[in-house]
């Protein structure tokens, strides 16, 4: 046993792994092997650390606020800011069945982990880049171009972590690595958005973005570098040949399956919570003429929001997770109205710094009960290998969904921001009144 196996079985990583979990349960290790078992705590703390990394550098590099903000002040068009968002997400889902087939065939998958985070490092470098060196269209294109890479990274990333994360940690821990993460991410995102705070007013220079999306890349590097010194036990690399053929099989569950039919389409007319915030980005720009104060507060939103809304959905989806769905896709489609009202109709509140980061810190809760209603919903609906076939399905179809709604991006051309936030309110509003028709299954 190394030096390095020792430290991750020491009285201190025992103690901090103790401190997090706050339970003792001798049957804790009973769904992975011995080896696993007795370096848990050493790896749990290692992705725990890999995910805060992780997770800070995305609220950095959020497409949502920081390279929404970006695009804005490189004079991009606006069908580039509409698809940040799509791209950003159907990258990483469309192409999941591929590469669970690729990472299925792998002993040893932590390396794969690896390698996704370095590429979704350097993908952020050239963000960076592209920050100083370009101007206009070419900006748009050429940051779509790497976000197209980050998020093939990013979906390395998300199936290869599932698998070790089986395999390294058992199920009563697994929740609380991204529990704990996400708490942490949270709170430093906050200190990101105080720290652009400070540049109040000003509408801040390119410079400013190129250390910011630096600093982001960084942040993958180190967590590259914390996830190489996961302890994993080689693993089954079987079921790795016709992943793709039996999805494609499994899109029949679409014609044939009218609850999780509903389901899908629901799902797809609810997307206007993660629409939406790109255009509240824009709205803003243009009202408060760029002033960095403004991301700042954004950031800061979008850092308590992802704090103060999973107890209160959470405890909300536990009654009916059909419920929130309805509850949270009229919640954002409410703040969307409610924010184009205030601006069309109150035009001294128009140029507030405070005004859009509030509505955008609402509809970051809404959207945040969007995603816990649909997720909690569609396990709820089936269970084992169907359940399975529905969230491979679901996630295909909704990043092909993803990429063409991202077309309403182009109606910025022939009418206002407003204009395209009132029309994807009126998609909440529609996701809301089809999921109150869907059967109840909590």
């Amino acid at each position: 046993m190394s030096r390095f196996d020792d430290f991750l079985v020491s009285r201190q990583i025992e103690r901090a792994y103790q401190a997090l979990v706050n339970e003792e349960d001798a049957r804790v290790c009973k769904d992975i092997d011995d080896d696993a078992c007795r370096v848990v705590p050493g790896n749990f703390l290692l992705q725990v650390a890999t995910q805060f990394f992780t997770k800070l550098g995305d609220a950095i590099a959020n497409p949502k606020t920081v390279l929404a903000w970006m695009l804005s002040a490189l004079g991009a068009p606006g069908v580039f800011t509409a698809f940040l968002v799509p791209v950003r997400e159907s990258g990483s889902l469309i192409p999941q069945l591929v590469i669970a087939s690729y990472v299925r065939r792998q002993a040893i998958r932590k390396w794969t982990f690896v390698v996704g985070c370095v590429l979704q490092a350097l993908a952020v470098f050239a963000m960076a880049l592209i920050a100083v060196a370009l101007r206009g269209a070419p900006a748009g294109f050429a940051l779509i171009g790497a976000l197209i890479v980050f998020s093939l990274a990013r979906g390395l990333c998300s199936v290869a972590s599932k698998d070790v994360l089986g395999k390294t940690v058992p199920k009563t821990r697994r929740g609380r690595v991204s529990g704990w993460s996400e708490f942490l991410a949270g709170l430093v995102t906050i200190g990101v958005g105080t720290v652009l705070l400070l540049d109040i007013g000003r509408e801040g220079s390119m410079a400013t973005y190129l250390i910011l999306l630096a600093f982001a890349g960084g942040l993958w590097l180190i967590a590259a570098g914390i996830y190489a010194l996961v302890r994993e036990s080689p693993g089954a690399t079987d079921g790795g040949g016709n992943a793709l053929s039996a999805a494609l099989e499994r899109l029949q569950l679409l014609a044939t399956d009218r609850p999780f039919r509903q389901f899908v389409i629901a799902r797809s007319l609810l997307l206007c919570s993660a629409l939406s915030a790109p255009f509240f980005i824009m709205l803003a720009h243009e009202q408060t003429e760029g002033a960095l104060l403004v991301l700042g507060l954004f950031v800061i939103a979008d850092g308590l929001a992802s704090l103060v809304s999973a107890p209160f959905w959470g405890r909300f989806a536990d009654s009916s997770s059909r419920q929130v769905m309805i509850f949270a896709g009229v919640a954002a489609a409410a703040v969307g109205l409610g924010l184009v009202g205030i601006v069309q109709t109150v035009p001294a509140l128009a140029d507030s710094h405070w005004l859009y980061p509030l509505f955008f810190f609402l509809l970051a809760i809404a959207h945040a009960g969007v995603r816990l209603g649909r997720k909690t919903y569609i396990v709820d609906l089936a269970g084992g290998n169907k359940r399975t076939d529905y969230v491979s399905v679901s996630n295909t179809v909704i990043g092909v969904v993803l990429l063409l709604t991202g077309s309403v991006g182009a109606l910025t051309a022939v009418m206002p921001v407003s204009g395209v936030i009132l029309i994807l309110a009126a998609m909440g509003l529609a996701g809301a009144w089809l999921s109150a028709r869907l059967p109840e299954v909590t």
